[in-house]
């Protein structure tokens, strides 16, 4: 009878060893997949915080030309993207990217970093977006983490 416990109980122990070798790492790796992904909502949330954009003009037709120009400032603490701010022009969005547009950074159109302080100036042409920029009256400059800036069209 001494032997038959013993040798159960080795059994268990085993059994019990290799279940937790299989449980440990699918645990460990659920704990640091949550671990990042709040540091990363935690980072997005301080990045959020720190930026601020404000639209100083938005004007269509001034020169002549058709075109719907947008300046803004960045205002935060925060260097963005220039290739990941969005722009909605009454409610409808607008690829700063299109053929015939182009944008510059304080006078610099070589430029996709858009530091503190610095002005960001988004021109569009009529003629090379779907959305019809002659009658717009709203436009909105969107960052890519979220933070935006409205402001009426002049002009």
């Amino acid at each position: 009878m001494g032997v038959s416990v013993s040798a159960s109980t080795a059994v268990i122990v085993a059994g019990m060893f290799v279940a937790f070798t299989a449980f440990y790492p699918v645990a460990a790796n659920g704990f640091e997949r949550v671990t990042e992904g709040e540091r990363d909502a935690h980072e997005t949330a301080l990045e959020r915080q720190n930026t601020a954009v404000s639209i100083e003009s938005a004007t269509f037709n001034a020169s002549g030309n058709d075109e719907l120009v947008v300046n803004a400032t960045n205002g935060g603490t925060v260097g963005l993207v220039v290739s990941d701010v969005s722009l909605v022009v009454d409610n409808e969005y607008v690829d700063i990217a299109a053929d015939e547009s182009w944008t510059s950074v304080d006078g610099t159109d070589d430029t996709d970093l858009w530091l503190d302080g610095e002005t960001l100036s988004i021109a569009i042409p009529d003629a090379s977006v779907d959305a019809d920029l002659a009658d717009a009256s709203r436009v909105v400059v969107v960052t890519e983490s979220g933070v935006s800036d409205g402001a009426g069209v002049s002009g």
